[in-house]
């Protein structure tokens, strides 16, 4: 938990707040403060990737994003979350669509964030341990997938590619708020000032269907937001990317229900049509 000081008309008032991590969403709000400021950031650094790896040939780039259980802050040529499961080698696999996306483009973009983390865990028999907010500590996949695209392709396929890698993390975090979350957290604060002085505590501000509300901490962090597979949202990423979606291989498939393969499945074609 932090606490702010709000000064507003000479009046101080110390208001409750959660920790100020834009990867992970509370499932009960509409926007957390700092998204806008941060998906720009993030768009900055993609194209910047983009740039590095058009320029040269063959050019690979890993773009290591926040995330930690939940990709909810991203949605390249693929984006890799830790809701959609994927595998390295096979039909359909990241392997075979990176070699695609080089022979058809000469380039290709992997945006990461907090997926695959099973995959390196597996690699280094790693004991499951956890950082000083409680959080699970997690290993730096960016670096761990950079090595396996890089020896597929150099020692396998005997094809000279060019890696690299960009974790803008911190930068991303660091940033200043636009002035889209300026005006968002002047009204956050208003309304925080409001519930203090009505005499309540403990709680977060937020904006619930269009309007202000006020959240008990602990039901604002009690569920994590997550990217739903057979939702619009990731279908249309799915789409604009042509990436596979990641669910045919026989170990990724187990992992999710036959249902949702279709409606995955369905829905990209509605969303491409």
């Amino acid at each position: 938990m932090i606490y702010k000081e709000v000064e507003k008309c000479g009046l101080q008032v110390a208001v409750a707040g959660i920790p100020e991590t834009v990867d992970k969403d509370i499932a009960v709000i509409d926007k957390s403060f700092g998204f806008n400021a941060a998906v720009e950031e993030i768009l900055r650094a993609i194209n910047a990737a983009h740039v590095e790896v058009e320029s040269v040939e063959n050019g690979v780039g890993i773009l290591k994003l926040m995330g930690k259980q939940s990709g909810m802050c991203l949605l390249m040529d693929c984006c890799l979350i830790p809701e959609s499961p994927f595998y390295l080698e096979g039909h359909g696999a990241l392997f075979e669509f990176v070699e695609e996306q080089l022979k058809k483009n000469g380039h290709v973009v992997i945006v990461l964030a907090g997926a695959g983390q099973e995959y390196v865990a597996r690699e280094i028999n790693v004991v499951d341990g956890k950082d000083a907010s409680g959080n699970k500590l997690l290993l730096d996949v960016g670096l761990w997938l950079t090595q396996k695209i890089k020896d597929h392709f150099t020692k396998i396929l005997k094809m000279a590619i060019n890696m690299k890698y960009i974790d803008p993390t911190y930068m991303i975090r660091a940033i200043p708020s636009n002035a889209s979350d300026n005006i968002y957290c002047t009204l956050l604060a208003h309304s925080a000032v409001h519930g203090a002085m009505a005499g309540f505590s403990g709680f977060r501000v937020t904006p619930v269907s269009s309007k202000h509300a006020y959240i008990p901490i602990a039901r604002a962090t009690e569920k994590q937001n997550t990217v739903i597979l057979t939702d619009r949202m990731w279908a249309r990423l799915l789409a604009s990317t042509n990436q596979p979606s990641f669910l045919d291989d026989g170990e990724v498939q187990d992992k999710v229900d036959e249902e949702d393969v279709d409606l995955i499945k369905n829905k990209m074609i509605a969303t491409s049509s």
